[in-house]
């Protein structure tokens, strides 16, 4: 118990907090040769402090031209695994290696691995919300970017799957007219709005547009105005004439909307219950002192085998080729 304790204490000397975590954080960055980059979902003060803030698709493409030796990925697992895919020799840190994923998680390897055996002739289209393993048996990864344009590139006749998130396949069926065979996996956080209270929010607030991401259920984006991924989003209520928005996708998105467009009002889609569930919970795991902290001590740290990463890195670069 003694030993215990004396562990404690000094991982407490060793853990203390500088009083300025920017400045700290900075200098760090400039030890490791790092880059920080955060997800939009991430809190503000992550995205205050990172090099580069973007969707899964932006964060992609900077992970595959950085220059830096380390890579701070403030996001979630599955991003933070396509960074050390795509960069073997560089440290790749994420803040909480339980920053996991729903819809990640929803895909098991050793269940999708039979299903696929099941359609030999059909070509596997990923979403990028999918872990290395599931990256590794598919042809090609896409983001809700690209999705459509990906799929409208497969001829006419090949038959593909569409994993892991049933929504977003739903959404590209739609816009493509093509037969997909859907993986049955979802996001919680894109799943819990309420169609009931975003249709009072809507009558409460008659000037508002609805926008929503395509991992939404159906039945929502039915009432969206525009849909699209969460850049695409970002850069509707730029441009948009309206004034009032209901934002139905992670609220993290927020921040940098007020940023962008800080004489607008952005109101976040509303769950089906009162807690706080349109938030993603993985996503929170994620703190700046986390981050300090992996920083200073190099690590949690991302690791792959050789295999999975080898055999997932092609179907990351084509997905990068097609956009």
């Amino acid at each position: 118990m003694f030993t215990t304790a004396l562990a404690q204490q000094t991982r407490t000397r060793d853990d203390l907090l500088p009083k300025d975590l920017f400045a700290a954080i900075e200098v760090l960055k400039q030890e490791l040769n790092a880059v920080i980059l955060a997800h939009y979902y991430q809190d503000p003060d992550i995205q205050d402090i990172a090099d580069y803030i973007g969707d899964s698709l932006g964060l992609a493409q900077k992970a595959a031209a950085t220059n830096a030796d380390t890579i701070v990925f403030a996001g979630v697992h599955f991003m933070a695994e396509t960074a050390k895919i795509l960069n073997p020799d560089k440290l790749v840190l994420l803040p909480d290696l339980n920053a996991g994923c729903s819809l990640a998680d929803s895909c098991p390897p050793e269940e999708f691995a039979p299903f696929k055996a099941a359609h030999p002739h059909h070509v596997v289209v990923s979403y990028i919300n999918c872990s290395a393993a599931i990256k590794a048996m598919s042809d090609i990864i896409c983001t809700s970017s690209n999705a459509v344009k990906i799929v409208n590139q497969i001829p006419e006749e090949q038959g593909i799957i569409f994993a892991p998130d049933r929504n977003l396949g739903r959404y590209v069926m739609e816009q493509t007219g093509r037969d997909l065979l859907l993986w049955e996996g979802s996001c919680i956080v894109h799943e819990i709005f309420s169609e009931k209270k975003i249709v009072q929010l809507q009558v409460e607030y008659p000037e508002a547009e609805i926008i929503a991401h395509p991992e939404c259920e159906p039945n929502l984006l039915r009432h969206a105005s525009y849909i699209g991924s969460t850049t695409a989003l970002l850069k509707y209520c730029q441009t948009s004439p309206r004034e009032v928005f209901i934002i139905a996708t992670e609220p993290g998105i927020i921040h940098q909307m007020q940023k962008e467009a800080p004489s607008k009002c952005f109101i976040p889609a509303p769950p089906i219950n009162n807690c706080a569930c349109n938030e993603c919970p993985h996503m929170r795991l994620n703190t700046l002192e986390k981050l300090y902290l992996a920083m200073k001590h190099r690590a949690p740290e991302i690791v792959l085998s050789q295999e999975i990463r080898i055999a997932a890195k092609r179907p990351i670069e084509r997905m990068l080729e097609c956009y």
